[in-house]
């Protein structure tokens, strides 16, 4: 006779086993427990040790395969490469562990490279683009010729593509995923926005040349994003924006980009003039203009999407 047979009816008895699921999810989730207050920022230290030790194992990984006669730059994109997967990798696990869709933390799949991304890419360059022209009109601003020719500019240009894809992906999800949505779940949406813009604007201290003009610069783009993602309900639109604005800046007009002029630009800029007008050394965004540009791209976004459609409902 089975082990599991059930003297009181015809059937085999459920295997234990398939208890073990529900009573996982109730040990994180009790029932009747609040998911809003502190209990949202339960899954935090996992996420944030879960990314750490990835971008460590990743690291090692990568230190052991890479020829050490490998080309910096290819060594930078990879470093990029490491820290996306570390930033967005742990949040699967987090989204199995609370039963809600990954696309909750900002990046459905359904919509992915769709019109939000590709609105981003392409606002990102318009606005760089006339932040620049009223620089030059300044005569803060100079353009000295092209200094990439051919198939080598195609080269940089797919390259730097690909690179600051990456940086947008890690930092937009790293600032504006998964940590924003459990803060938000926590104390609200627009104090957990202003904290995670204070924390990426201060990262930013760390870039060699930065000021904290363009420090509080890049804090104030980072609340845009948070403000992009409250009006769209996910993160592909600051992802193209992101992008596009730093590959515009770096390869397209070869200015400085928070303080770091990246070799393989197409054109020659040089940023002159009082610093809090130009940005010099920090580039744009160290300029005191960005925040007349960035007051302006929110109140376009404001009549372009003018209801909110984040944070998501909490399944439960």
């Amino acid at each position: 006779m089975p082990d599991n047979f059930d003297p009181t009816g015809s059937h085999p008895t459920a295997e234990p086993k398939a208890l073990e699921a529900p009573r996982l999810r109730s040990w994180f989730s009790p029932p009747g427990t609040k998911r809003g207050g502190l209990f949202a920022l339960q899954f935090v230290p996992l996420y944030l040790a879960g990314g750490g030790l990835l971008v460590y194992l990743l690291w090692m990984l990568a230190g052991a395969l890479l020829p050490a006669n490998a080309p910096k730059l290819w060594g930078q994109l990879l470093v990029e490469a490491i820290f996306a997967i570390g930033a967005i990798a742990p949040a699967f696990a987090i989204s199995a562990i609370e039963v809600r869709p990954f696309a909750d933390y900002g990046l459905p799949g359904d919509i992915a490279w769709q019109k939000p991304f590709s609105m981003g890419c392409l606002a990102g360059i318009v606005a760089l683009s006339c932040l620049l022209l009223v620089l030059d009109w300044l005569g803060t601003l100079s353009f000295e010729g092209v200094a990439l020719h051919g198939l080598r500019s195609l080269k940089f240009a797919l390259f730097w593509g690909l690179f600051f894809l990456l940086v947008a992906f890690f930092e937009e999800f790293a600032f504006r995923g998964y940590l924003l949505l459990a803060l938000s779940e926590a104390i609200g949406f627009w104090p957990a926005a202003v904290i995670s813009s204070l924390a990426f604007g201060y990262t930013h201290r760390n870039n060699a040349g930065e000021t904290w003009v363009g420090a509080l610069g890049a804090a104030a783009i980072g609340l845009f994003f948070c403000f992009t993602l409250r009006r769209t309900g996910n993160l592909w639109f600051a992802v193209g924006l992101h992008a596009s604005w730093d590959w515009a800046q770096s390869f397209l007009y070869g200015v400085p980009d928070s303080g770091t002029r990246e070799p393989g630009h197409l054109f020659k800029a040089v940023l002159h003039g009082p610093a809090w007008l130009s940005g010099d050394p920090v580039g744009p965004e160290g300029s005191v203009l960005i925040f007349v540009l960035i007051a302006l791209m929110w109140m376009a976004f404001n009549r372009l999407y003018p209801k909110p459609a984040y944070p998501p409902m909490r399944r439960s």
